[in-house]
């Protein structure tokens, strides 16, 4: 039998580093770093979803916990005059500091711009995920989705599935379209990909989205 594995978590070390950077020295640290993490993750993906957030790193020192949101529309993150960024922070501080016997560590946050969101799998599955809200039919934002992926440049493959009660039917089931290459076994191939919900009257419909941005070659071997 095969085993489906993480397009992300097959490529770390090879192409991808990883999204919370941090050392612990004792058990009880490690597992107190995880539960914050966690705790924040959670949080921000339901209080920046609709803000087209690529990824969200975190890194650790002794001093401070910075996190690092990727965005394509950072205006909306930071709001007028930065209002929005200082709320955050003051929420985001107040969910971490909930996690028992965790240090409570000042929260710093940085908000860097995504150029070529259509090439980011987390952005495109929320673009049909909001489409499905609306109550277009799903291979229409299917077909409209492909469509505008491919014509980014850096995109060579792209693949989306839908699965639940599609159109209201009674049963659920799974659709799939897909354009180009995406060479899933292939370490060095760039492969983004993200999972999304839409939440309708009758279900929520899973989406997953798959972007292959052609082959990363390691410089060292280059020359």
């Amino acid at each position: 039998m095969t085993h489906t594995v993480h397009p992300y978590a097959h490529r770390l070390g090879v192409i991808r580093d990883w999204k919370s950077r941090w050392f612990a020295t004792t058990p009880k640290q490690y597992r107190d770093n995880v539960m914050i993490d966690t705790t924040i993750r959670r949080f921000l993906k339901k209080r920046l979803r609709g803000m087209y957030v690529t990824s969200v790193e975190i890194e650790r020192t002794r001093q401070a916990i910075r996190i690092l949101v990727k965005t394509s529309r950072p205006g909306m993150v930071i709001g007028r005059a930065g209002e929005g960024s200082q709320k955050l922070i003051k929420e985001i501080t107040k969910v971490a500091h909930t996690v028992k016997g965790a240090p409570k560590l000042p929260i710093k946050l940085d908000i860097e711009e995504v150029r070529s969101p259509e090439s980011q799998a987390p952005v495109v599955a929320y673009m049909i995920a909001e489409g499905l809200e609306k109550r277009q039919t799903f291979r229409r934002v299917l077909k409209q989705t492909v469509e505008k992926v491919m014509a980014n440049r850096d995109v060579q493959g792209v693949r989306i599935g839908v699965s639940g009660r599609l159109g209201g039917a009674e049963m659920s089931r799974q659709e799939e379209i897909k354009r180009g290459r995406v060479p899933l076994q292939t370490i060095r191939a760039d492969i983004d990909f993200a999972r999304e919900n839409a939440y309708l009257p009758y279900g929520v419909i899973g989406v997953k989205v798959w972007i292959y941005r052609g082959e990363i070659f390691d410089e060292k071997k280059n020359k």
